[in-house]
């Protein structure tokens, strides 16, 4: 079959993106390396879209849940990883979790029963000179490829063990404890939040980072090394008493305007999209575990009731840093021809990586066809989370983010029990209007 689009990889994304082009008449390539001489540490099957950790894909709550809502968008647009899901689907209270066994066969069912699709079982190895293509590989992209990526993005590499720090809610930090200051007053002299510990607080903290219980490395994870500007902070913590006093807790140039003075040490929190919705715990990669985190982080003074966006993690990773490497249509500035899909662009979970394989899609068949493309409305969750991978979110500490309404425009104008309702009811309005005006859903 001639094709028009190339896509390299069979997982959530590149399916989601093959099934959106075929069924608006794109001929499609899709290629696949597991059954055809490659294979991943993490997969145990050569079916298309398989799920290698959990099998829920979260909250169906679409009146409450940004996740939810994302489901409620994807349906909207003829989802087929949505589709199958409900074929497959358990119990699982309001989660919405699958058969991954079931997941799986439904997806490759649809797309070899698609005349517009080709499944080819090969390994691809770099990326190609011409032609509309789609990358979709992942985070676990085969080392020659990643290579290969690393050539076309000036990156030395995109493989590398990722422990990333957890994201607080704004509204969530205690701001009469906490203050705004930058070290020494420079830049724009507020550009950090401060969260300050005694010494008695901060030798707790450090026994705590000591003790907490910790994530442990997978066998196919062990040669893989840390990425030097994320050490995780309980390794840190390790190296003596002292160290994070001397690294990302030290309090030096920042006066406690409650004392006039510098505390003992100092957590900082750094602006983590321009809405100022989320803030970064700086320097706080960590390995430890989910429960662990909230628990001991909740003993950070002016954190006692934080509400986390995103807590930290600990996993080999390949991803690009998207904000500055792509265009707003997830195209590689430096090779147009090449869009990229999925988790490789920084996006986190299986719903947030089949969602934007079906935006690259969608794209990508606008292209094809010659039609101006527009994006969904930023008060979406497609357009939050588009507008968060392609430009929102600050490129130096860019790391993988699952969809929250942290990422939405906010809304200042409304209480804060009814604004999670408030959100989803302002995203459908807006989602249902583009809808109509664009005609994104085929016959």
């Amino acid at each position: 079959m001639t094709y028009q689009v190339h896509i390299i990889g069979g997982g959530l994304a590149g399916s989601e993106a093959a099934w959106q082009l075929a069924r608006r008449g794109v001929k499609v390539r899709l290629s696949e390396m597991r059954g055809g001489g490659g294979s991943t540490p993490a997969h145990q099957t050569e079916g298309l879209a398989e799920l290698v950790c959990s099998n829920s894909f979260r909250s169906d709550d679409d009146e409450r849940n940004a996740v939810g809502l994302l489901h409620h968008e994807m349906r909207r647009l003829d989802s087929l990883v949505m589709r199958a899901g409900e074929v497959a689907r358990v119990p699982a209270g309001s989660a919405m979790a699958v058969d991954r066994d079931v997941f799986s066969a439904e997806v490759q069912k649809a797309l070899e029963n698609q005349p517009n699709i080709e499944i080819v079982r090969e390994k691809v190895d770099t990326l190609p000179e011409s032609g509309l293509t789609i990358v979709s590989t992942g985070p676990l992209t085969a080392a020659s490829l990643a290579e290969s990526i690393g050539r076309a993005t000036g990156s030395d590499s995109l493989a590398f063990f990722d422990a990333i720090a957890p994201i607080v809610h704004h509204e969530s930090i205690d701001m009469s404890v906490c203050w705004m200051q930058s070290r020494w007053n420079k830049g724009d002299g507020k550009d950090y939040i401060n969260c300050p510990m005694d010494k008695d607080q901060y030798l707790a903290f450090h026994q705590g980072l000591l003790d907490g219980e910790k994530t442990t490395f997978k066998e196919w994870e062990e040669n893989t090394p840390y990425f030097e500007g994320c050490m995780p902070i309980e390794v840190m913590a390790e190296r003596g008493v002292d160290t994070l006093r001397y690294g990302p807790m030290k309090p030096v140039g920042l006066d406690d305007p409650r004392t006039g003075r510098w505390p003992y040490a100092v957590v900082q929190l750094r602006q983590d999209n321009k809405l100022g919705t989320l803030w970064n715990m700086v320097g706080f990669q960590t390995k430890l575990r989910h429960a662990e985190q909230v628990r001991l982080f909740r003993t950070i003074p002016g954190l006692e009731n934080a509400e986390f966006a995103r807590l930290g993690g600990l996993h080999r990773n390949t991803f690009l840093n998207s904000p500055t490497l792509l265009d707003r249509q997830l195209r590689l500035k430096s090779a147009p021809h090449i869009r990229f899909a999925g988790q490789i662009t920084g996006c986190e979970g299986y719903v947030e990586s089949s969602a934007v394989g079906l935006l690259t899609g969608l794209m990508t068949a606008a292209e094809v066809s010659g039609r101006e493309w527009a994006s969904p409305p930023r008060t979406s969750a497609m357009g939050a989370l588009l507008a968060h991978i392609t430009g929102d979110a600050e490129a130096e500490s860019y790391q993988p983010m699952n969809v929250n309404f942290g990422l939405f425009p906010p809304l200042h104008d409304v209480k804060k029990k009814q604004r999670k309702e408030a959100y989803t009811e302002r995203a459908k309005a807006d989602f249902g209007d583009w809808l109509a005006t664009n005609e994104m859903v085929p016959a």
